[in-house]
């Protein structure tokens, strides 16, 4: 798996309570980004939380003052460890030029770090979602 600082939507993000927007918003331009490879992973173990979910949000302007939900994907406590990635591996269609994650967190504050962002592949072709 490839990261680059450019198409990074956060690194090492610390995710503690709440609702959370990643560190990065990624400009892609009015274009078509569907089917691009996304990676949105667990880098640390997380503690004290029900479930975490994260959502993929566009907007016309990077300051998102009218977001729009694209894709949202929810994991449980036990399913948050180091290593543990989230069901969405593509970027959705629907892009308005810019693009960003929010985490929301279910239950106690908690621990953990999720790193995310565009990758040169996934494994997966098209046909196979």
């Amino acid at each position: 798996m490839l990261l680059d600082n450019e198409n990074l939507f956060c690194e090492k993000q610390e995710i503690t309570s709440g609702e959370i927007v990643s560190q990065n918003v990624i400009a892609f331009g009015k274009n078509d980004v569907s089917f691009v490879p996304v990676v949105i992973q667990a880098v640390e173990d997380f503690s004290s939380l029900s479930s975490l979910s994260v959502k993929i949000q566009t907007s016309d302007e990077p300051a998102f003052s009218s977001p729009i939900n694209l894709a949202q994907a929810t994991l449980t406590l036990e399913n948050l460890k180091a290593g543990s990635t989230f069901p969405i591996t593509f970027l959705p269609k629907g892009n308005k030029g810019y693009m960003r994650l929010v985490f929301v967190v279910d239950g106690s504050e908690t621990t953990g770090k999720i790193t995310s962002g565009v990758i040169a592949g996934n494994g997966l072709a098209i046909h196979e979602i």
